[in-house]
């Protein structure tokens, strides 16, 4: 990385004579030693700016934040709150837990790729595949067979014998079904406790004849309160995270 800053502070200061060529070279390729190849300056720099478009996606489709997010805003639909917590709010609260149950995947992809790749010991294609494994041991074991044999025979590929021969480019899509699926049924089990209330409610008021009173305005208060009561925060973040670890 010093090398690299380096690199851009003297193209930055450097100043080219009115006769030489102009713009650099788009590829350029550097035999190693060791049999291996090295891009210039400029394309790692354009794979890197890549890379860092990608991470929204790579975000989404590679941890845990699809089902914390989906989970929170049912909840947040459940309880009957439109605009509380906010989006911001929620996001934030995603991100952070994300970070809090991917840690030791980021542990590990740390240790056996980024590191050596900092200290100059392997090359970044090697990083690269050292840092999917992790990540494929993770969603491997979140993702349901049922979604990775429905990806197969969309594929049809029936040359995959073990974990180790799924391409990413097939399970990261039968990952995010899962997480889709997984996430519905702890919403529906979220649901539930307030629907019951909203069922309760709604029975009294019509009992009592207030018909053009809408159930939503008493019931509100009424599930705030069971969900501050039973430290539904709690419940529910502590739920999330040892779900993933089941």
């Amino acid at each position: 990385m010093n090398k690299l800053l380096l690199l851009l502070g003297c193209a930055l200061f450097y100043s080219q004579p009115s006769f030489a060529v102009p713009g650099i070279d788009a590829i350029k390729v550097v035999s190693n030693p060791d049999g291996g190849q090295t891009y210039t300056v400029t394309i790692q720099i354009l794979a890197l700016m890549t890379l860092m478009t990608l991470l929204p996606s790579l975000l989404l489709a590679m941890t845990s934040f699809t089902r914390i997010m989906i989970v929170l805003g049912l909840l947040r639909q459940a309880i009957g709150t439109a605009q509380a917590p906010s989006n911001q709010v929620l996001l934030g609260l995603t991100l952070f837990l994300t970070a809090f149950i991917m840690m030791p995947v980021f542990d590990e992809v740390n240790e056996v790729a980024f590191k050596p790749y900092m200290e100059e010991k392997i090359d970044a294609l090697v990083a690269i595949e050292k840092a999917s494994g992790p990540f494929r041991t993770f969603m491997l074991k979140q993702t349901r067979e049922a979604d990775l044999e429905l990806f197969m025979r969309i594929a049809n590929r029936d040359d995959i014998n073990s974990p180790e021969d799924i391409p990413f480019s097939m399970l990261v899509p039968a990952y995010v079904t899962s997480e889709l699926k997984t996430a519905f049924q702890i919403g529906f089990l979220i649901f539930l406790p307030f629907l019951v209330i909203d069922l309760v409610v709604a029975s009294v008021l019509m009992s009592m004849g207030m018909m053009m009173l809408s159930p939503m305005i008493i019931s509100l208060p009424f599930k705030i309160m069971l969900f501050v009561l039973a430290d539904g925060w709690a419940l529910v973040l502590e739920m999330l995270a040892a779900s993933f670890y089941v």
